[in-house]
Formats: structure tokens, C-alpha cells, sequence
């Protein structure tokens, strides 16, 4: 596993676990606390519903105690139904009757429509509110019966201007000669919708009444529970709470023998807790965020030396003398091995330009060791042939042997170092052909071509000797020549060509890479080697060596020697 992925793992672990372990603990908390506070508020409006329901009905019963024959109006009532002769007392009678009824109603607010019902006609009288149509009494819904009276409702009202829930009461009225009249009073406008509309849940909850023996009179979804079911075969349970149908109900029993539910929805009922449960899962998800942020921070902090290091690593694999880098993390244990790895950077560097210096040094000692050898042969053929001319010729020859020789080795011997003079280089090429010429005694065909501005240019000892010595130990004869071309372009350009017996490509790499001379053809002991390593010591791959040669047609050798600006003098 990577540490990216290590470092996701422990945060998140960190993290999830202890929340894992808190909400668990808390929701069983709470879940207890929610439903209890969800019960306690239900039960708390159904008590206040039924309450409210029976003071209505209280209320009722008083009303209707007035109005029967027991109280004022009752007796008013039995007589204007006494038969009389005289119409205008009968008419006073009635309108008295009218009159302290209206009074009655008026004066009690939570009454609405209030009649006397005559039975066996089927007709109503002194009514204070127009009825509709048709009054059928025994088409309402008892709610219960107590001492000759019977309760309705809840049920539309009788009154024709009001289509609202009301609940109604009708009793009796007891009259000495008639046994079939009754006084009916209704709840006053909107009251029983109010009590029933009373609800701290917006609308959640749903409420049912039931008679006596348990019978659905009244019903607010009736979808799903009807009027005129029995409510405990519906729920298998005379408690007073318990689920059926998807939904949770809560009973509460009156005195008067009749009960309200309180019915909700389960989706109703577990809607708060389901927000609260939707409140800890974003809090749950916000922490996760952040534990994830916070692992790609610390994954950021790391990343970044871990990249200063590896990038510090492939500088250092590609240029080992490249320097430490000085970027920092600002984070103290990273930069401390930030610094203790650009010390070592500095040390490796340090290093690998003292094995340098040292294989330079000790190429130089090679070279000018090469510098410093002489071939004993050629020094004892030149004074040998200095002992013949002597004899045979006479001082003129000595003296010019002698003074070329001399210049030579003073060139080859002298105390000036390494670097020389395009121009001290092909003085000391002419005081060799002199020595070569006298030697094997014929004129060569040496042609030498150099711009003036090109002989003040430094260049190392010995490198073009060599070169016009290869020329005349491979094959040059009587009519050969030698033609030397020195030009300066981006470069300085050496060009010696002749029209020799040339070589073969394999007698070319010897040249090159034989390290030992062949000291008895060659005139100064220093061969196309000595050149061929010189160049490497001094220019490394800057400077160019190229032979081309042709058996029968002859060589050209191109040398071609980098330069600065400061190198040309003039």
C-alpha cells in the first residue's frame, strides 16, 4: 500500500470510527428522546381535543335542559300548543317563545342552530337558522346516549348557510300531553372545527371519534379507516397506542363514553427524527470532507519533500557535479535532510572535480612526457650524417645541419609550456624539413599557406609536425608535395594534404591508437597519436581529427581546433 493510500486510510479510520461509535450511542439517545417528546406532544393535543369536545357537549346538555319542559321555555312551549280560541293570544304566545329562544342562543355563543321537532309530523318549529331541506335526525350519527339524550356528530350542520362540522344533542322535551317533541341544539359556527382542527403538527395529524363500542362515527381519512368500522378489529388492540394500517394512532377515552385518535403517518411520524438523522448524516459527510482534506494536506506536505528529493536524486544521477538545490519545505525535519543531502551533493561534486583535476594532471604529465622523448635514433642518424657532411663537404653543410638542429630541439626542449603559437609551430615545421631535406638529400615539395591573422592564435606544442611527418614516412616520392592550409573561420582550420602512396583505413587506426612510436621511421618519435591524445586532453570532444586516404592517389588530414575570441590576436 502506497503512502498516499496509508495516509487516507489512518485519517479516515481516525475519524469514522469514533463517529461511528458517538452515533450510535446518540441515536438510541435521541431516537428515545424524539419519540417520547412526538408521543408526549400527540397525547397532549389529544387531551385537549377531547376537552375541548366534551365542554361542547356539556354545553349542550345545558342548553338542551333549558329548552326542555323542565325549565322556562319548555313550559312557554306547552302552552302555545294548548288549543285556543283566541288567535291573537296564541300569536303572542308564539312570538314570546321566539323571542326568549333567540335570547338563549344569542347569549350563549357556542350554540348554533337550535329547533323544537315534532316526530310524528316530521316537522320543526321556532328554529332561530334555516334548515336545509330535509330534517332526519335519525340519519346522524350517534355518538352516544345518556339519560334520554341523544349525541351526534361530529356531522354537517342542519343550517342551511352552514356546511360546517358541528356536534348536536337532542332530547326529550317531556310535555304533559305530547310524547313525541324534542329540542335540538347544534355547536355554534366553526367551533367543533376548530377543536378539531387544533393541531401543533401543521395538518400531520388526523383524528378519529369512536362511540362506545368502539365503532368509527367520525373520521378524517376515510380512505382508509370508513365510518361505521370497528376501530379495535381494525387494529387488533385495545391499548392506547399502537400502529395499524401505516399509521400510528393514540387513543383518549372521555368520561361520557365515547373516545378520540389521534392518527399520523408513519412517514408523518418519523419525519422529525428522519431530519435530524438527515442533520447528523451532512455533519457526518461535512467531517469526512474534512478528514479527507485534511489527509490531502498532510499527503501535500509530505508529497512535496518526497518530490524535492526525488527530483534532487535524478539532478543528481544526470550531473553529478550539479549543485543542491535551495528550494525548502519550510517544514524543519525535511529541511534539515534537504540541507544534509545538498552537503553531500557538494562533497560528491567536490569529488568528481578532484578525480578530474587529477586524471587532467595526470593526462598532462603523459603528454609532456611524450613531449620530452626524443628518438635516440634519430638523434644518432642526425649527427652521423653531420660526421659524413664534415668530411665530405665541408663546414657550409655543418653549420646549417647544426643551426636547424639546434633551433629544433630548443623548440622541442624549451621552457615555454604546452601552449605555442601557430606561428612558433610552423617555424619549427621548417626547421625540420631543413634537417629532413639535408638528411635524405633532395628538395621537397612543401607548400605552406597561412593567413597573417591566424599565427598569433595559441595552440598546442607539437601538433602539426606530426601531421607533415606522417606525409613523408607513407609513401611520398621525388615528385610529391605537401600542401599545408591554415584558415580561420568559426574555428581554426588545419589542411594538409599530399599525393602520396596514402593508406588503408585499417593502417589509419593504428596510427591512431598505437601509443608506442615507431622510432625507427619516425624522424622526432611523435606520431598521429601523440596529437590524437593531445587533442582529447586539451579540447576534449570540441576539437576534430579526420584522415581520408586513398591507396595510389594520396592523404588529407583535417584538423580542426576550437578557438575563443580572446585567442585571436591579430
Amino acid at each position: 500500500m502506497t503512502l498516499k493510500k496509508r495516509i487516507f486510510l489512518l485519517f479516515f479510520l481516525s475519524a469514522f470510527i469514533p463517529f461511528i461509535s458517538i452515533f450510535a450511542i446518540s441515536y438510541y439517545t435521541i431516537d428515545s428522546i424524539f419519540v417520547n417528546k412526538i408521543n408526549d406532544g400527540i397525547r397532549s393535543n389529544l387531551q385537549q381535543v377531547t376537552s375541548s369536545l366534551e365542554n361542547s357537549i356539556t354545553n349542550l346538555n345545558h342548553v338542551t335542559q333549558q329548552l326542555s319542559y323542565s325549565g322556562t321555555l319548555g313550559k312557554k312551549l306547552d302552552e302555545v300548543l294548548q288549543p285556543s280560541s283566541n288567535i291573537i293570544e296564541l300569536i303572542e304566545a308564539r312570538d314570546e317563545l321566539k323571542n326568549e329562544l333567540n335570547v338563549v342562543t344569542f347569549t350563549n355563543p357556542n350554540i348554533g342552530l337550535t329547533l323544537y321537532y315534532f316526530q310524528k309530523e316530521g316537522a320543526t318549529q321556532f328554529a332561530n337558522f334555516p334548515i336545509k331541506d330535509r330534517f332526519a335526525p335519525e340519519s346522524l350519527p350517534v355518538l352516544f346516549k345518556s339519560y334520554g339524550i341523544s349525541y351526534y356528530g361530529p356531522h354537517i350542520s342542519m343550517n342551511r348557510f352552514n356546511d360546517q362540522l358541528v356536534l348536536s344533542a337532542m332530547r326529550k322535551v317531556q310535555l304533559p300531553q305530547r310524547d313525541d317533541v324534542y329540542i335540538y341544539v347544534e355547536s355554534g359556527f366553526r367551533l367543533t372545527q376548530n377543536i378539531l382542527g387544533y393541531n401543533q403538527y401543521q395538518g400531520a395529524l388526523s383524528h378519529l371519534i369512536l362511540n362506545g363500542e368502539g365503532q368509527i362515527v367520525y373520521s378524517e381519512i376515510p380512505e382508509t379507516m370508513k365510518v361505521g368500522e370497528n376501530f379495535f378489529s381494525l387494529s387488533k388492540s385495545a391499548a392506547k397506542d399502537g400502529i395499524s394500517r401505516d399509521y400510528h394512532w393514540f387513543k383518549e377515552d372521555s368520561a361520557q363514553n365515547w373516545s378520540v385518535i389521534s392518527v399520523i403517518s408513519q412517514a408523518k411520524y418519523q419525519q422529525e427524527k428522519n431530519q435530524w438523522l438527515l442533520q447528523i448524516l451532512l455533519v457526518a459527510l461535512f467531517f469526512l470532507g474534512f478528514t479527507v482534506f485534511l489527509a490531502w494536506l498532510l499527503w501535500k506536505m509530505v508529497y512535496k519533500p518526497l518530490g524535492l528529493f526525488h527530483s534532487e536524486i535524478n539532478g543528481m544521477s544526470q550531473n553529478p557535479q550539479k549543485a543542491g538545490s535551495q528550494t525548502r519545505t519550510h517544514i524543519p525535519e525535511f529541511d534539515f535532510l534537504l540541507g544534509e543531502f545538498s552537503n553531500m551533493q557538494h562533497q560528491i561534486g567536490d569529488l568528481f572535480k578532484e578525480v578530474q583535476q587529477k586524471e587532467k594532471i595526470r593526462a598532462d604529465l603523459e603528454v609532456e612526457k611524450l613531449l620530452y622523448q626524443i628518438n635516440p635514433h634519430f638523434l644518432m642518424n642526425t649527427l652521423d650524417t653531420v660526421h659524413w657532411l664534415a668530411v665530405m663537404n665541408g663546414q657550409g653543410e655543418i653549420d646549417k645541419l647544426v643551426q636547424s638542429l639546434n633551433k629544433l630541439l630548443y623548440y622541442n626542449l624549451g621552457k615555454l609550456g604546452q601552449v605555442s603559437t601557430m606561428e612558433e609551430e610552423i617555424d619549427a615545421l621548417r626547421q625540420y624539413l631543413v634537417l629532413q631535406q639535408i638528411r635524405y638529400d633532395f628538395e621537397f615539395d612543401v607548400r605552406i599557406s597561412a593567413d597573417d591573422h591566424v599565427l598569433q592564435i595559441p595552440v598546442p606544442r607539437f601538433i602539426l609536425q606530426p601531421l607533415v611527418e606522417n606525409s613523408l614516412y607513407h609513401g611520398l616520392s621525388d615528385e610529391g608535395f605537401i600542401q599545408i592550409e591554415v584558415t580561420l573561420t568559426k574555428t581554426l582550420n588545419i589542411l594538409i594534404q599530399d599525393n602520396g602512396a596514402g593508406m588503408t583505413e585499417e593502417a589509419i587506426q593504428k596510427l591512431l591508437n598505437n601509443r608506442i612510436a615507431e622510432h625507427k621511421k619516425v624522424g622526432m618519435g611523435i606520431g598521429l597519436n601523440y596529437v590524437h591524445r593531445m587533442l582529447r586532453a586539451q579540447y576534449g570532444d570540441q576539437a576534430q581529427l579526420v584522415i581520408e586516404s586513398e591507396l595510389g592517389t594520396g592523404t588529407s588530414i583535417l584538423l580542426i581546433l576550437p578557438i575563443k575570441g580572446e585567442d585571436v590576436r591579430g
